[in-house]
């Protein structure tokens, strides 16, 4: 089955380390989602390229035809991956305008992968204190795992550079099958539920 990803990243610099985290992520989830039969296709959304239209969208309440297009993106998408930078202890305002131009519906019961990097690893609650709660607000499924990265996560080599890497693995692979079991066929078992012995020998 064909499969739509929408990686959301909120990066102000290009290049960033925001984007860097969200093509990790984007990159796992999509060979995960192919080792379950499924063909995929990503969406990169760079928040800034729009930031001008969602200011203006938030002053007048009619967004631009580009952006208009980028949110039923988002609508129609199978999985959502979500990757901001951490100011001041929560997400970037960008990334909030967003998210509030959204329509409150788009991602009710849509599978979200939540992330961010920060210049330190005191931070990381991002994730559960202003990231989750934001999401589940908006009735989005949020996976388990979120992936938060610091400077030092992307040393050379080293334990936290692995430790990043698991977490992305791991958080990628929640959302592969969150996204994958859905509108999955069922395949019924014919010899679930067989017919009783003795209703044969009756004939019936």
């Amino acid at each position: 089955m064909k499969r739509t990803l929408v990686i959301v990243s909120a990066g102000l610099r290009l290049p960033s380390s925001t984007r860097m985290l969200a093509d990790r992520i984007a990159d796992t989830a999509r060979t995960e989602l192919g080792l379950l039969g499924d063909q995929v296709e990503l969406e990169f959304v760079e928040v800034r390229s729009h930031a001008h239209d969602v200011v203006n969208h938030l002053l007048t309440g009619q967004p631009s035809t580009e952006l208009a297009s980028v949110f039923d993106t988002i609508a129609r998408s199978d999985g959502l991956i979500t990757v901001t930078p951490t100011f001041t202890a929560s997400y970037n305002g960008l990334f909030k305008m967003f998210f509030d131009s959204l329509d409150d519906q788009a991602l009710v019961d849509k599978p979200v992968l939540i992330a961010a990097t920060g210049g330190t690893g005191r931070h990381s609650l991002v994730l559960d204190h202003a990231l989750r709660p934001m999401f589940t607000y908006l009735h989005a499924v949020v996976m388990p795992t979120g992936v938060f990265a610091a400077p030092e996560d992307w040393g050379s080599g080293d334990d936290s550079q692995a430790s990043l890497m698991d977490r992305i693995a791991r958080a990628g692979g929640e959302l592969a099958r969150e996204v994958h079991r859905r509108d999955t066929p069922v395949i019924e078992d014919p010899y679930a539920d067989p017919t009783p012995f003795s209703k044969m020998l009756l004939g019936e």
